[in-house]
This record gives structure tokens, sequence and C-alpha cells, in this order.
């Protein structure tokens, strides 16, 4: 069965941005895009919405995203919160806070340590949890993430997981302790530049992690997630192959939810001056998403700032992570090596208020809660029995 990477190979990421440059549409023209229905719409139509030029119609684009984001979504904005499992590390990744050779405090949380910071999630209302770890398969191997996913399940509704990349049988045993999503990043969609800043361990296999989403589809997992790093080469051309991507993941597995998320480089341990990206054409790059695939979830995390976590989230935002840690036992306190710096510093609390100020409706629980009455205290108390 063909995979992601045989139509990746056909594609030059150079060449499509010296396209995306190039564009130089009229208003009719941009006109003409914006009213198409978006299952008619091709790459070229998505790299003028990307272009530079597209600038100068940024309202238009935004109202559009709105109303589509409305239609599709309506004012829902679900809230999740990351855990992180492990800092550990044997990739080496110039712009990442757990990289091989940085030299931060080093934590894998035990399985019961992992209840206790679930707990301080829960005890917020969040019901959704992404769990992460470095890429580090020796400490935390697949059986280390079925007990720590089928224990969670018992009290959170939604668990995802951003680990290395996994093969479809350890998908299908992770969904079956009760997985509900992953995230896999490619990074950088640039084949040169993806060596160039993977400098080694299993993440320099850029193929087996562009085909992971594949063998998550395969495994008949239920959310995934994909983005780029904006920063690592050009943006614009970025956005488009994570387009590309995540339709050629809708076509393909029509079972999964697919979502999209744009993370911003951000200053780590030994990264200190990411390139600037201006907030304009960050929006842009949302409004272009929406507008190409009006169906996908879009995911700001606390990378960004309070004010225009908000803003988007009133045109095209449908998931935000609230109260972050970025580092293993960060939510009790424990002090560890986090991944990056974060800005939107707000509590769980604060960010669901925000939202319903300007009349968003904060999901933190969905479905019927009935089905969560299990206290999580009991979950810890029976981890501990022998």
């Amino acid at each position: 069965m063909m995979e992601f990477s045989d139509l990746y190979k056909n594609e030059d990421f150079d060449s499509w941005s010296r396209e995306i440059a190039q564009k130089t549409p009229s208003k009719r023209e941009f006109d003409q895009i914006l009213s198409r229905s978006p299952r008619d719409m091709g790459l070229d139509d998505l790299s003028v919405l990307l272009s530079p030029a597209a600038d100068m119609y940024l309202e238009d684009m935004a109202y559009r995203s709105r109303e589509l984001t409305r239609q599709r979504f309506g004012r829902t904005v679900q809230l999740y919160a990351p855990l992180y499992l492990s800092n550990h590390c044997r990739s080496t990744c110039t712009y990442c806070g757990f990289s091989v050779g940085n030299q931060i405090h080093r934590l894998t949380l035990t399985s019961d340590q992992a209840l206790q910071e679930a707990e301080l999630v829960y005890e917020q209302g969040i019901r959704h949890i992404l769990l992460l770890t470095g890429e580090d398969y020796k400490k935390t191997p697949i059986s280390y993430l079925q007990e720590i996913v089928k224990k969670l399940s018992q009290n959170f509704r939604s668990i995802n997981i951003e680990v290395y990349p996994l093969g479809m049988e350890d998908y299908i045993q992770l969904r079956r302790e009760g997985l509900n999503g992953i995230a896999v990043y490619q990074e950088t969609y640039n084949p040169k530049r993806y060596q160039q800043v993977h400098l080694g361990g299993v993440k320099k296999q850029i193929f087996y992690r562009l085909n992971c989403p594949d063998r998550a589809g395969k495994a008949k997992i239920r959310q995934i997630a994909i983005g780029a790093l904006l920063g690592l080469a050009d943006p614009p051309t970025e956005v488009l192959f994570t387009a590309f991507h995540a339709r050629y993941l809708i076509q393909n597995y029509w079972q999964s939810e697919i979502s999209i998320s744009l993370p911003r480089l951000r200053p780590a341990e030994g990264y200190k001056q990411p390139p600037m990206i201006s907030d304009r054409d960050y929006a842009r790059f949302f409004f272009a998403l929406r507008i190409f695939l009006p169906e996908v979830g879009l995911v700001l995390s606390t990378r960004e700032s309070s004010f225009l976590r908000d803003h988007l989230a009133q045109i095209c935002i449908t998931q935000m992570s609230a109260g972050s840690k970025t580092e293993p036992g960060g939510y009790s306190g424990e002090e560890s090596g986090q991944q990056f710096e974060i800005i939107d510093t707000r509590t769980v609390s604060e960010i669901a208020e925000a939202l319903r100020q300007i009349d968003l409706d904060p999901v933190m629980v969905d479905g019927n809660p009935d089905t969560l009455s299990t206290p999580i205290e009991s979950s810890l108390e029976t981890s501990k029995s022998p």
C-alpha cells in the first residue's frame, strides 16, 4: 500500500518555495479562490493563500476562515494538558532542550509519579491529556506507555501521546489499552534541512518518521495530529507540505480525525535565538489551513502569547493546551530540564474564563461524565498494590 513518503518524494521543497514567493494574485483572482469549494482547491490555490502577496487580503482570509470554523466546529475550543513523562533522549536535535548532548537534569517518571502528575491535571478539570517523552525508547518502552495509558484511561476522556515513532502493532496495543490519538510532528518537510538539524539518533530517519501517521491510521487510531516546527525552513512551504500531508491522511484514513499544529521555535537549552516569524504571517498560515482544510482541528499551544491565542481562537483555532508544564514532574514542582519556554502562563481556569469572555465555549470534559466517576486516587492506590 502506498505511504505518504511515496508522494512526498515527487515534490520539491525548494521549487514550491520559489513558486510561493513569486505569487502576485489580483483581487479578482484571490476572491475566486476564497469562493471556491475547499474540495476543489489544489496546492496551487493554497500556495496563493500562503504567499507574502496574500498579506493585503488578510482581513478577507480571516472572515472566510471564521465562517468555515463556525460552520464545522461551532464556538467550542477543546482544552487539553500536556504531561511530560520523560526528558531522556537519544537523538541530537539542534533546536530542542531535550537533545542528548544538553546538560540538563534528566528525569523519567515512575508509574506512580505519572499518576500523581495526572491527578494534579485532573483536579484542574482537564479530561484530555497528552503524554510526552523524549526520543529514548529504552527509558520509556512500549510496556511503560501501555501501563500508564491503561491506568489513566479510567479517568481521562481522551489520552493522546507525543513520543518517538512507533510501529503499527505498537499503536494497536496502545489503542486496546485506551489510547485515543497520537501527535507526531515532522519538524521540517525540507529533506536537506531535516538532515542538518537532526544529527543523530532515531529521529534522523526521516522516512520512518514521515510514515508514522500512516502506521497510526492503519492501526485505526482515532486522532492523528501532524505539524511542522516553523523556523527550521521556509515557513509558508512548511505549511503547504503539512496541508498536503493532512489531505492525504484524510483521504486514506477516514476513521481518524486529523489535526494540525504549527509550533514556532522557542528558546530552549542550547538554542537561544530562534528566527522571527511575525504574528501577522503566523495568523495567515492558520487562516490558509482553515480555508483549504475546513474539517481539520487547528491546535495552538502555550508557546504563544495569551493575546494571540485568544484572538486566533475567535477565528480558526479549535484546540488549545492550558496550564502547561514542559518538564517531567512540572505540575508537582519537580525540577528537571524543560523542552522549551512557554509564554502563556495562565491557569486552566483563567484560560477557560478568557474564552467565555469572548463568547467561546471551552470544553474540558465531553461525552458522558458518569463514565469518569472513578476517583483518580483509586487508580493510585491500585497501582501501589502488590
